[in-house]
């Protein structure tokens, strides 16, 4: 047999049912093995088979199906380092094969290049990867597989392989068997300490946060005790389809740029239980010293080097998976519920979330527009179960998501952070939908989106249920902003007045055979929403938002004698509160 024949029958051994890829005559053997064996859908764009393949098997279950992403040497692979570096800031799995010139070509180092399109590829992802592999001639089922579940398990991430031309095509006889599958996850084996259960329990004042280190299926599985839990539940972005908006236990999503009132309760407590969130620097706020500051930390992380990096200052570090905790944290907390000190917590939060709303008056959008935290809470109430939503990963298309979505526990929701490279929606989009949710719907700034717009082709091929709103505001509305504050005004490559070049996105919708439409700010925005995505597949729709719209509440920083940046604690956003406000909402602190 061919060895690439054989490679990709263990690729499918290990669950893998999906690639995204770029043809290229460097992956000419890889690429044909596979189209006999899985379901390839090909992109416009290598990146934009990155970030698909994150996106889908972010989307599945610990049982669900896999993709990978295929591309071919020298331009094939610089061009999908974005996708692996997201994946990588995000502890998500990703699978990346990429072809590679012969073996007899290969240069060593000793030239720059020797064969056509080669690149050091192993050297160039080396530290956006948890494991690489270069095949120069073929190699054992048990090398392959040890590196391809290494992405899984302790601490999930993106795995190179990097294929030689000529070990694709070779000949090669399977005579290993089937191997075992192995359990990269153990359930349910922590029990909390005495020391731990008494902090929980003499809490006055607890916060349990939920990370995206919480898998979907744990949380399922778990879903009464959490949705029911008698002391207030959190998520960050990545976890926010953990739990359902409705919840009475849920209190929002605190970050830099998180709900005020969940900031605000956050900060209060007197005890964080966070599950599954490495509490980076979006999550403690730029001024960590400050996160919690009349409360201690119970931090569960998988990783211990990210219990070990000291801001903020964690309490009591436990390496352990968050998916193992969660279930014996739920029992303990529903064991302790009639806890008095708890219930006046829980009344004393939801007061603080009913005062507190998610789209404050500041944000009064003038002229014939839509405010974004409008249409977020709209879009919400026209959320089906099933659907998904995919904000980009930069801009107010994910930071207003982030404060205005309310999720339906029949919800997926699916972003990205750590990178925030402009550009993310529409290719996790696609992935989204592969994986199997019925209606997908992506939101974008029109800046981000005009950097993958080449991917409406791959949505408009596939006839892809995915309803883009393009959310029109002429151009890098965060890059405006900073401009504005910062700098007086000095806008420099950010609109269509200081050189950014936009096209007419209903001229290019119709090239490619997609349907579009503008959502009328006059308008009832909910009723505009059902009736913009009533058609059935892929769809294109603007929305009109004013280039100058603000968007508060967020942190602010100011600049100090000698340069240095000075940021506010998360729950001092601006605006300010009104005295009368804050004596309301401030209680402890």
């Amino acid at each position: 047999m061919k060895y690439s024949d054989v490679f990709v029958r263990w690729l499918e051994d290990l669950g893998y049912t999906h690639c995204f890829y770029v043809a290229g005559g460097n992956v000419m053997h890889l690429l044909e093995s596979a189209s006999h064996v899985f379901e390839c859908v090909p992109v416009v764009h290598e990146v934009s088979a990155g970030i698909a393949a994150e996106y889908f098997n972010e989307s599945q279950g610990k049982n669900g199906k896999k993709a990978f992403a295929l591309v071919t040497a020298g331009p094939g692979l610089t061009n999908i380092v974005t996708a692996m570096a997201g994946a990588f800031l995000e502890s998500r799995d990703l699978l990346v094969i990429g072809g590679q010139v012969k073996s007899t070509d290969l240069s060593h180092g000793k030239v720059r290049q020797l064969g056509i399109q080669e690149i050091d590829g192993m050297t160039l992802v080396s530290s956006l990867t948890v494991a690489s592999l270069q095949i120069q001639k073929p190699l054992p089922r048990n090398e392959i597989q040890k590196v391809v579940l290494s992405g899984l398990s302790p601490r999930k991430g993106p795995v190179f392989i990097e294929f030689c031309l000529d070990a694709q095509g070779a000949e090669f006889q399977d005579i290993e068997s089937k191997p075992k599958e192995e359990s990269q996850l153990s359930t349910n084996t922590f029990s909390l300490s005495e020391q731990l259960s008494a902090e929980i329990r003499n809490s006055k004042r607890p916060v349990l946060l939920v990370g995206g280190g919480v898998s979907r299926e744990t949380a399922k599985k778990a879903q009464d005790l959490l949705e029911n839990s008698p002391i207030p539940v959190m998520t960050t972005w990545n976890g926010t389809d953990r739990i359902s908006s409705d919840a009475k236990s849920y209190f929002g999503r605190p970050n830099t740029w998180g709900q005020r009132s969940a900031n605000v309760i956050l900060q209060q407590s007197d005890l964080l239980i966070a599950l599954g969130t490495r509490l980076g620097l979006q999550q403690s706020g730029f001024n960590w010293e400050q996160f919690m500051p009349i409360g201690k930390i119970i931090q569960v992380d998988i990783d211990p080097t990210e219990l070990d990096k000291k801001n903020p200052g964690i309490d009591y570090p436990i390496e352990a998976n968050a998916n193992e905790v969660l279930p014996p944290v739920l029992d303990f907390l529903d064991s302790e519920r009639n806890n008095a000190s708890w219930k006046s917590w829980v009344e004393f939060s939801a007061s603080v979330k009913a005062s507190l709303p998610t789209s404050e008056n500041v944000n009064k959008t003038k002229g014939p527009f839509i405010n974004p935290y409008e249409f977020y809470i709209a879009l919400s109430e026209v959320l089906k179960d099933g659907d998904a939503v995919v904000p980009s990963s930069s801009g107010a298309s994910e930071t207003v998501a982030m404060q205005s979505l309310n999720q339906g526990r029949e919800n997926t929701v699916i972003t990205t952070k750590g990178l925030a490279s402009m550009g993310y929606g529409l290719a996790g989009a696609i992935g989204t939908a592969f994986a199997g949710a019925p209606r997908v719907f992506h939101v974008e700034g029109d800046g981000g989106f005009a950097q993958n717009i080449q991917e409406l082709g791959t949505v408009a091929a596939n006839k892809l249920n995915i309803k883009t709103f393009l959310l029109c505001n002429d151009g890098y509305a965060s890059i405006r902003m900073t401009q504005k504050s910062y700098f007086d005004g000095h806008y420099l490559g950010c609109d269509a007045s200081t050189g950014l070049g936009l096209p007419d996105w209903h001229l290019l919708a119709k090239s490619f055979g997609i349907s579009s439409t503008e959502l009328d700010p006059e308008a009832d925005l909910k009723a505009e929403i059902e009736r913009a995505v009533a058609l059935e597949g892929p769809q294109v729709i603007l929305v009109p938002i004013n280039p100058d719209q603000t968007y508060f509440p967020k942190i602010t920083s100011q600049i100090d004698e000698r340069g240095n940046l000075i940021s506010n604690p998360i729950h001092l956003m601006t605006p300010e509160l009104s005295t009368e406000m804050s004596n309301k909402v401030f209680r402890y602190i």
